[in-house]
Formats: C-alpha cells, sequence, structure tokens
C-alpha cells in the first residue's frame, strides 16, 4: 500500500501520552507540514501558538475544567460513557497531559474557516509519520481566560482551530475503529 495512503488510515486520536518531549526539530516539521496545506487565493490565513510548558498547560486545565464539568452535565449519556473511561483514568481530561499544544489561529479572511483545518489535518498526518500521536481537542478552548487571549495575541479578526495536542502514545496507537462504506453516487 502506498505509504500516504497508509499513514491516512493509520493515524488515530491519542489520549494517553508519555511525558517525553517533542523535539523542537520534530515540532517545526509538523508545523512546516501544516504550512503546506492547500489555502485559498495563496493566502496562507494562519499561524500558530505552540505551548510546550507544563505550567502553561496546567493552568490551562485548571482553567477549562469547571466549563468542561458544567458541558458534561447536560451531554447526553451516550457522550458521557465515552467520555467516562478518560475522565477516570487522566486527572487531566482535556489536553490529557500531552508534552506539546498547538493552536493554529486563523486571519478571517476568504477561506480560511476551509483552510486552516486542512493545515491541522496536514500537522496530524506529519505527527504520526514520524510516530508521534496527536488529537484534536473540542474541548480545547474552554480555559482560555483572556490573559491567555492576550498572551496568544489572539486579535478580533482571527478564530481558534484546534488546539491539537502531540505526545508519543503511552500505550502505541488505538485500534482502529470500524470505519462505514462511503456513500457515493457516481454520475
Amino acid at each position: 500500500m502506498n505509504q500516504v495512503i497508509r499513514n491516512i488510515k493509520e493515524r488515530r486520536s491519542v489520549r494517553f501520552f508519555s511525558i517525553q518531549p517533542i523535539s523542537r526539530e520534530d515540532m517545526e516539521l509538523i508545523i512546516e507540514a501544516g504550512n503546506y496545506a492547500p489555502t485559498g487565493a495563496n493566502l496562507q490565513p494562519w499561524r500558530f501558538v505552540v505551548i510546550q510548558s507544563e505550567e502553561i498547560r496546567k493552568e490551562l486545565a485548571k482553567n477549562a475544567k469547571p466549563v468542561y464539568q458544567n458541558y458534561m452535565k447536560h451531554a447526553d449519556e451516550s457522550f458521557k460513557q465515552m467520555r467516562k473511561s478518560i475522565d477516570e483514568m487522566l486527572e487531566d481530561s482535556i489536553y490529557y497531559s500531552a508534552p506539546a499544544i498547538v493552536f493554529v489561529i486563523g486571519k478571517k479572511v476568504l477561506s480560511y474557516a476551509y483552510d486552516c483545518p486542512m493545515v491541522c489535518e496536514n500537522m496530524m498526518l506529519a505527527a504520526k509519520s514520524l510516530g508521534i500521536g496527536s488529537c484534536w481537542l473540542g474541548f480545547g478552548q474552554m480555559g482560555l481566560t483572556d490573559d491567555i487571549r492576550a498572551s496568544m495575541e489572539i486579535k478580533g479578526d482571527e478564530e481558534i482551530f484546534g488546539p491539537i495536542v502531540f505526545g508519543y502514545p503511552a500505550q502505541g496507537f488505538p485500534e482502529e475503529s470500524k470505519r462505514r462504506e462511503p456513500v457515493v453516487k457516481w454520475l
């Protein structure tokens, strides 16, 4: 099988990370892969904020936890059940104590809402090719206080995509989940 296709098929969301840090060189490769994503009119309306400080990650997690807990009170039962084991196994069930967090910051121009998710996917695929796990976090923006947003220099004409956590899988890459057959109409 083609190595690119294999990498796409084998990429998984990783939520259990070792404490091994990711080298600056590997993080730069991951960001470079993101930077090569397709972009409307070649605007490249993105920038990156990389957090490798454990102190900042812990602050993000602390700030996000009450918002997450409130959300979970109103979540449907199937979602609560899916998250239960993660919440029980991890002290940080939002950022998963990952050694690196990357926020993709998109400037609200033309096709940024399409471009920036492709940046994220390129980064996750690049990480997998390096043996590094990743997970795009739906809850990852919950802990962003005004001070944190200011430190990230988020402007009014920008939107956060991700964040994405990166790290070496503590338990290997998860098994493949069952995929539905694609629904295709051929004309």
